[in-house]
């Protein structure tokens, strides 16, 4: 895990009418060290919004072990897969930005065989065995939901395409970049999961990640919180190029032209602000889940805007 600090202003701040300059407050914000969330957090990285007395550190680590450090309370400000978020309502609450959400594409399950003429019935034959980049990951539970008798492995997300070339499971969920460059290594895909759910919903997109703050930062800082992160979206998407040349960095291997499209796929109307067909969506991708027992219980699903 890489971590780094930043300063969260540019601006010098006013001080009061009592001469005593505001205490800054440091805010511990984690995220995945990929293209979107690079894009997603560069303004705020790069100081280029004012945050006022608030400094945000940043800290990079892999989504399942963000999951993981979320269900111990460990990180005040952080991305989390949408399935986690059932287990975390009781401690942090859901902001209304920066959600990674697939319209009609998602995590792909990819295989060394040609698509079979049934993938669901394929993925439940005996001794079939996908690799999945964790057990928290909302890709995961869209296979369980896909087919719940799917068996699985856990494998790093980064690890997953040498598995199963190595034949050591049979299909693999990718999520991330390897979305887009399967193909490169003459996987097949079997099943694209945002597709899926897009038929099987009707036309719902598919919600992804999304950030969380942890709730005994108090409303009013939350508040502030959700404000920063949109302002650093809304940044971001109106520099574009700038942006871009920075998440690049996180590509991990794609080139100019794909790099452009997975930060197009992830950072899109949704990442501004979920709106009522992205609130819909994650409303009816835990309902299903809890209907089906992959989640404990109900779920708080109040969004915080800015």
């Amino acid at each position: 895990m890489r971590t780094t600090s930043t300063p969260s202003t540019r601006k010098r701040r006013r001080s009061p009418r009592d001469g005593r300059v505001p205490a800054s407050r440091t805010i511990r914000l984690a995220h995945s060290p990929d293209a979107d969330d690079a894009f997603m957090f560069w303004a705020l990285a790069a100081g280029k919004i004012d945050t006022g007395t608030r400094r945000y550190e940043h800290e990079l680590a892999d989504i399942e072990t963000l999951n993981r450090r979320a269900l111990r309370g460990e990180l005040e400000v952080t991305a989390v897969s949408l399935h986690a978020y059932a287990h975390l309502a009781d401690r942090y609450v859901l902001l209304a930005h920066g959600a990674s959400v697939g319209d009609r594409y998602g995590p792909r399950i990819v295989a060394r065989s040609p698509r079979p003429a049934d993938p669901r019935g394929a993925l439940a034959a005996p001794g079939t065995v996908v690799a999945v980049p964790g057990e928290l990951t909302t890709a995961f539970l869209t296979l369980k939901l896909y087919q719940p008798a799917a068996r699985h492995v856990v494998v790093p997300f980064d690890e997953i395409e040498d598995y199963v070339l190595a034949g050591r499971a049979d299909a693999g969920l990718l999520i991330h970049e390897g979305q887009l460059t399967y193909g490169d290594r003459g996987l097949h895909l079997w099943v694209d999961m945002g597709e899926w759910w897009y038929e099987e919903t009707h036309g719902l997109p598919l919600p992804l990640g999304g950030n969380v703050v942890r709730r005994d930062l108090g409303a009013a800082l939350i508040r502030d919180i959700a404000r920063d992160l949109k302002a650093s979206i809304q940044y971001g998407l109106e520099h574009r190029a700038e942006a871009l040349a920075h998440a690049k960095r996180f590509g991990r291997g794609l080139d100019d032209v794909r790099a452009d499209r997975f930060v197009g796929m992830y950072v899109n109307a949704y990442t501004i602000d979920y709106g009522p067909q992205g609130r819909r969506a994650v409303t009816e991708l835990l309902g299903r889940a809890q209907r089906a027992g992959l989640v404990p219980g109900p779920v708080d699903l109040t969004f915080v805007a800015a």
